[in-house]
């Protein structure tokens, strides 16, 4: 924790939600990993291996041509044919590694795009436990960032660990054809040194690590911020949001500059034992020559691929550098995957008209996690389709979570829920929630067109349909107003509408599709009385058809309704009309009397006029 300023430790820290440490992966785990991405590309990298095999191997010819070419120039014979040989060695050479360059660049993004695809897939699919746990700018940062880092471990490494060692092999082959007593004071110093690299790469993939969760952090801020924009710019927030953002980007660097800094000495030691190298050959060889061990060629022929030997070395180096970087991308992405997702297979076809849902708790208990209070404590009750029920009581009493328990958005710790007689754990998702409109509390609208929002849940809906929701829920009027209507933008979250337009938007896009069983968490709360009263009678025409659920806190919602569920601290402690509840529950007689003084101004006698009092 040191060196973190107090901003960021309070965005990291404050919450028991604050995502989990990646998982350390075992050596054998992390390349099993790695080679699930590699694996869809392995005919293409092997291809694009062995042009740069093939590139590496006219390189090698290059100091054997030189040898040739200074043993000519020894003997006075022409070296026209020489040269013209080793020049075409070095363009042929260049042009077929250039073709082996392209083929894994092109690959690498190809296993980018891929992995991003697969992990979208799961995101989009994730169980809303598991969102509500984590991040959602820390999961983006997984998409965005950590895949980035696998464009060069599932390809480049790749090659430059197979096409590395296999010309380090060859190149040392020959080295040692020529001369094994300068092989050996070769490679001793570069075993000497490669020692030392090899301490430093764990330090590598540490600092990536540590970076890496500090960009996601830097996208939890701004996913927080931008979420609450107003709110951020109405509590005077602005320099201290922007110190939280810029502290984590401060985290990043200081770990990337650390990465960069190992990395850097990584790299360096290559030079130097080649360097070394190259004065201990220079020295020894020089003796060997005057010696008349070896020829003045051979020693120039060593010197050659002795500096050949740079590119080999550097490519293990780079490829050890870069499963290091790698390591750390994949154990993040590799915990992105772990998180429980629901299964989404399409079931039948939903059919369209068929009967009004029915919905029964049995004794149900719920609550969110293991080691929390429960919030749902045996709640049962019975809704008979068609008809309009409304769920009513204190906050927190759990209304919200029945829906949420209906939709399966959450699993019950005990009892069962059933829709149409059957438990919504043997429904098909798809055809479940196929069957079901919902409005939430806050009633989201997405960053695009109102035409794209309307459509959201209802994507083949036709004009004519659109048409008629338009006016049911009153939108008519706004969408004539609107520059390019229904192609008019909303802005992020619906920003350019009011509260109360998203509201009738939300319905809209609820009856545009047709369900069975439309449930409304207060969905005219914010809307004037007018439309309120006009959108009350839109829900009362749609429950002659299909089942409505109604958790409401106005009075003038709740009357309507057929029956209505009282629920308190989590359990049903009351069913009924409005009548009823008046008269037999006194919690329910207490609500309904603040909602009457609630909403007149004239409160005298209507206590009594409620309550019969």
């Amino acid at each position: 924790m040191s060196g973190r300023s107090p901003a960021f430790r309070v965005l990291s820290h404050v919450t028991p939600d604050s995502p989990e440490k990646p998982p350390k992966l075992s050596a054998r785990e992390t390349w099993r990993a790695l080679y699930r991405h590699f694996r869809p590309h392995r005919g293409v990298v092997a291809l694009g291996a062995l042009f740069t095999l093939v590139g590496a191997a006219t390189g090698l010819a290059q100091p054997l041509a030189a040898k040739a070419l200074v043993d000519r120039l020894g003997g006075g014979d022409s070296v026209a044919g020489i040269l013209v040989v080793l020049t075409g060695l070095v363009v042929l050479g260049t042009a077929i590694e250039s073709v082996g360059a392209y083929i894994l660049e092109r690959t690498a993004e190809s296993v980018v795009l891929a992995a991003r695809r697969s992990l979208i897939g799961r995101l989009l699919r994730l169980r809303l436990p598991e969102v509500e746990r984590t991040q959602p700018g820390d999961l983006m940062s997984r998409v965005t960032s950590d895949t980035t880092l696998l464009r060069a471990v599932t390809t480049q490494s790749v090659v430059s660990a197979v096409s590395g060692g296999l010309t380090f092999l060859a190149t040392v082959v020959l080295m040692g054809l020529m001369d094994a007593v300068l092989l050996g004071v070769t490679l001793g110093v570069i075993v000497l040194i490669g020692g030392a690299v090899t301490l430093v790469m764990p330090k590598i993939a540490q600092a990536t690590a540590r970076s890496q969760e500090a960009v996601g952090t830097i996208s939890t801020a701004l996913e927080r911020a931008f979420g609450a924009f107003r709110t951020v710019k109405a509590s005077g927030a602005e320099q201290r949001e922007a110190a939280v953002v810029q502290d984590a980007a401060q985290e990043a660097w200081r770990h990337g500059v650390r990465s960069a800094k190992w990395q850097a000495v990584a790299w360096s030691s290559v030079g130097l034992a080649v360097q070394v190298s190259f004065l201990a050959v220079l020295g020894i060889g020089g003796a060997r020559v005057a010696s008349g061990a070896i020829s003045i060629s051979t020693l120039v022929a060593f010197l050659l691929f002795l500096f050949y030997l740079i590119d080999p070395v550097s490519r293990l180096v780079e490829a050890a550098s870069q499963y290091q970087v790698g390591s750390a991308a994949i154990a993040r992405i590799v915990q992105a995957e772990r998180l429980e997702i629901e299964d989404t297979q399409d079931g039948d076809e939903v059919p369209k008209g068929e009967a009004a849902a029915s919905v029964v708790f049995e004794d149900v208990t719920f609550r969110y996690r293991e080691g929390l209070p429960y919030v749902h404590h045996g709640v049962s009750f019975e809704v008979p389709g068609p008809g309009m029920t409304a769920f009513v009581g204190p906050s927190g009493a759990g209304k919200t979570t029945v829906f949420g328990l209906i939709e399966r958005f959450y699993e019950a710790t005990g009892g069962r829920v059933l829709v149409d007689g059957k438990d919504v754990l043997e429904w098909p998702l798809a055809n479940l929630r196929g069957a079901i409109g919902y409005v939430e509390q806050d009633a989201p609208v997405l960053a695009g067109t109102l035409r794209e929002n309307l459509l959201f849940a209802a994507p083949d809906a036709t004009e004519a349909d659109i048409e008629d929701v338009l006016v049911r829920a009153r939108l008519d009027a706004l969408v004539e107003r609107l520059p390019d209507g229904l192609e008019t933008v909303v802005g992020h979250r619906g920003s350019k509408l009011s509260g109360g337009e998203r509201q009738r938007v939300a319905i809209a896009r609820a009856l545009l599709r047709k369900p069975r069983l439309l449930l409304l968490d207060e969905a005219t709360s914010q809307l004037d009385a007018v439309n309120e009263l006009a959108l009350r009678d839109v829900v009362a025409e749609v429950s002659r058809e299909v089942t409505v659920l109604v958790v409401a806190h106005r009075l003038s919602t709740v009357t309507l309704a057929d029956r209505i569920v009282v629920m308190d601290a989590g359990r049903v402690r009351a069913v009924g009309t409005h009548a009823e509840l008046v008269a037999g529950d006194p919690l329910y007689g207490e609500l309904a009397a603040t909602q009457f003084l609630a909403t007149a101004p004239a409160a005298t006698g209507i206590r009594a006029a409620v309550t019969g009092t």
